[in-house]
């Protein structure tokens, strides 16, 4: 588990202890990246938030590439501690605000403070195909997304998610087991 791109290139992170967190592969964070890079051009001034952030590989990436500031949620203290620790380790703890909550909640959240995003990261576990579906529905009647902004979620390649109107699948990409899908408001 490495920083692929940016300020942070080749920086090892601390991967999680155990099976709990499931880090995305290399190959797949590569094919993310690239896709959002040819998207936005460069990172320069986004508002990025990983949400089910794990390590925190995710969002680091972003600030590692220019991304101005990255918000990590987890509902784990493990997790928290990790990303932490991983921003500590790459500098980019004062780029970063962490909170230990439910998605759901920490949407909420966002929402009553009138917080939006350039890019919303969304990597829950593959097992929870119900909690999938309740938050892509939760970030679209909340709009948290900013208007030319994007919204991807890394599922199990076997699951394709149920898509509100609100957003339009822009693309879908699978590796291996992980598909990545790729949501822009609907025009």
């Amino acid at each position: 588990m490495r920083v692929i791109a940016g300020s942070a290139r080749g920086r090892r992170l601390h991967p999680p202890a155990g099976s709990r967190v499931r880090p995305t592969a290399d190959r797949v964070k590569e094919a993310l990246f690239s896709t959002l890079t040819s998207r936005f051009g460069s990172f320069e001034g986004l508002t990025v938030l990983d949400l089910f952030s794990g390590s925190g590989a995710l969002g680091i990436e972003a600030l590692s590439r220019g991304a101005a500031k990255g918000l990590f949620v987890d509902s784990h203290p493990e997790s928290i501690a990790l990303t932490r620790k991983n921003l500590d380790l790459t500098g980019f703890a004062a780029a970063a605000t962490l909170l230990m909550l439910d998605a759901d909640k920490a949407l909420q959240r966002f929402f009553s403070e009138g917080v939006h995003f350039d890019i919303i990261l969304v990597d829950p576990p593959y097992a929870a195909k119900e909690l999938s579906e309740r938050i892509l529905d939760l970030l679209a009647d909340l709009m948290l997304i900013s208007s030319n902004g994007v919204i991807v979620f890394e599922t199990d390649s076997g699951y394709e998610l149920s898509l509100p109107d609100t957003f339009h699948l822009d693309s879908r990409k699978v590796y291996g087991d992980t598909a990545l899908s790729f949501f822009e408001l609907a025009d």
